[in-house]
């Protein structure tokens, strides 16, 4: 397209979401090549400038893991599950809000945005009790496995999001969480990402991730825009597997609470994010009620 096209196939775009709040999960390869995540964050910047509420929530399982490996910890995963002992727990606080976090909030400054990073435990955002042991598949047999200090979302508190959204800051979320006993706790990014999108009312959910959007069983085809009845029936027919999985639950639960819309979409590629967000074509899967 010229670029005159594509501006003004965005205007309506622009119009329409002038004031909405979407609530974006950065995650994939972006967490650990800087290129990949500049140019998400300025196209973040971006949608801030136009008039849209922007809320970023981060991961950063890989870098957790080379950090781990760095001060000589073996990382230990059961059935793809961490286990988050004590250490862990400070290697992972250290990673995402010391490293991952404030990164990103440097990376907005630099595109002339304003941004505020927090954790989880912040202004009790997220309040987390302390996952059950879980039953998993191992060589054949079932067994119980306690994942340490790791949380099941039990409340959202978005005040402090709302004082700086209003404000017109960009709240940086780290996924950790707080008991009622005032233990922090390591969290899903996906899954907190979803139940912060719910608690204050986003117009979208987006998440930026490796792959290209939900795509068929053969992995040959994205599907563009997929009903919320149809999103459950691929995630419960299981072509929507592994690592898409929470990723798309995450999605499914928000737009059943409220959410308009969910995306999918790639977040290696330079403004796949505008495209998705301005374009009538869209780049990734966007999931609707």
């Amino acid at each position: 397209m010229k670029r005159e096209e594509v501006l003004t196939e965005a205007l309506p775009y622009i119009q329409q979401f002038h004031g909405r709040t979407m609530v974006i999960k950065l995650g994939g390869h972006a967490m650990v090549d800087a290129g990949i995540l500049e140019s998400a964050i300025r196209d973040a910047v971006l949608l801030q400038i136009v008039g849209i509420r922007v809320v970023l929530v981060h991961g950063g399982g890989p870098e957790i893991t080379d950090k781990m490996k760095a001060m000589g910890k073996e990382p230990k995963f059961v059935a793809g599950l961490r286990i988050t002992d004590e250490e862990t727990l400070e290697i992972a606080q250290m990673v995402l809000v010391g490293k991952i976090n404030s990164n990103i909030v440097s990376l907005i400054a630099k595109s002339g945005g304003k941004a505020v990073g927090i954790s989880g435990n912040d202004g009790n955002l997220i309040i987390a009790r302390r996952m059950t042991p879980r039953k998993v598949h191992i060589a054949g047999r079932e067994e119980e496995v306690d994942l340490g200090h790791v949380g099941e979302i039990e409340e959202v508190n978005p005040a402090v999001l709302h004082t700086l959204l209003n404000n017109w800051y960009i709240p940086v979320i780290a996924p950790l969480a707080i008991d009622r006993l005032g233990q922090s706790l390591n969290i899903n990014a996906d899954t907190a990402a979803g139940e912060i999108a719910v608690s204050i009312g986003a117009f979208k959910l987006i998440n930026m991730t490796d792959v290209d959007g939900i795509m068929d069983r053969e992995r040959t085809r994205v599907f563009r825009r997929v009903s919320l009845s149809d999103a459950e029936a691929l995630l419960a027919t299981g072509v929507v597997s592994e690592g898409m999985i929470p990723k798309v639950s995450s999605i499914l639960r928000a737009v059943e609470a409220g959410v308009e819309f969910g995306h999918v979409i790639n977040g290696n590629k330079s403004h796949n994010l505008l495209l998705e967000m301005f374009t009538d074509e869209g780049v990734g899967t966007m999931i609707y009620r």
